[in-house]
């Protein structure tokens, strides 16, 4: 299937690892232009060069999200050396234990800071150049604890339910503009975040195949790339009348009876 992806400038935030960087190698795979906006980390170059290798156009810049003013010029170097915005993906962000008990007022602002409000300053400042033409697309990953809860991570969840609810209210504001806004919803998936909380346990082997138990669909994680196809077809023109939905890529995790 064609997504006519082709020259899109797709915005992708963390796009240096996990989900992200799955959905910059398929933007690029789609012959799209991947502009990666995130911290610098340290497979940061590997990324890059395997898409100079592909001679696959695409732009890098390093952001402190949590500063209004850098996501600002992030879309800014965006629209400079390409003229136009069709997608912004907001994907960057980690589950950082901040809980009721175990933080305090302060943690918890500090988190917000970095798991939801620059969803919305991205989408606030990319808005202007997403108007510019019909069809295009905000995608909000989210996570399946933001409608489920977890246990000790107050922060991370009110950031992730923030998102579901803000991708609904953009959804009817946007309508006017034809802008369509969705969210993809993982639940579990190995990327190297996960993995570094696997590892926070006595016996992170038996840790996985006990989570792994629980997914309905083929008792495996889900992988980055199953998401980065759901966030591919969501920002493509078959997908043109889908908006304000959230896409949980679960293996039927949150919603199916783990008893199967």
């Amino acid at each position: 299937m064609d997504l006519g992806l082709e020259n899109k400038v797709v915005i992708i935030t963390g796009g240096y690892s996990g989900i992200g960087e799955a959905i910059v190698r398929g933007i690029a795979q789609e012959k799209g232009i991947p502009v990666i906006v995130g911290r610098w980390g340290e497979r940061a170059a590997l990324i890059e060069n395997d898409l100079k290798q592909q001679n696959c156009d695409f732009l890098a810049v390093i952001t402190e999200l949590s500063q209004p003013e850098q996501c600002k010029n992030a879309i800014a170097q965006a629209v400079a050396k390409y003229g136009k915005i069709n997608a912004l993906v907001n994907n960057a962000g980690m589950n950082d234990g901040i809980g009721l008990e175990n933080g305090s007022p302060e943690k918890f602002m500090d988190s917000l800071h970095y798991n939801l409000f620059h969803y919305y300053t991205m989408a606030h400042f990319a808005l202007p150049f997403l108007k510019q033409q019909k069809g295009n697309s905000i995608i909000n990953i989210s996570s399946k604890t933001g409608v489920t809860g977890q246990g000790g991570t107050s922060a991370y969840v009110a950031s992730k339910a923030g998102q579901l609810g803000l991708t609904r209210e953009w959804a009817v504001e946007l309508l006017p503009y034809q802008l369509r806004v969705n969210a993809v919803v993982p639940a579990e998936v190995m990327t190297p975040l996960y993995e570094q909380w696997l590892n926070t346990f006595d016996k992170p082997e038996e840790k996985l195949v006990e989570i792994t138990k629980r997914i309905p669909l083929g008792k495996r994680m889900t992988t980055p790339e199953e998401i980065a196809d759901t966030v591919l077809f969501l920002i493509s023109e078959r997908a043109s009348h889908i908006t304000g939905q959230h896409i949980f890529v679960d293996g039927g995790y949150t919603h199916l009876d783990r008893a199967v």
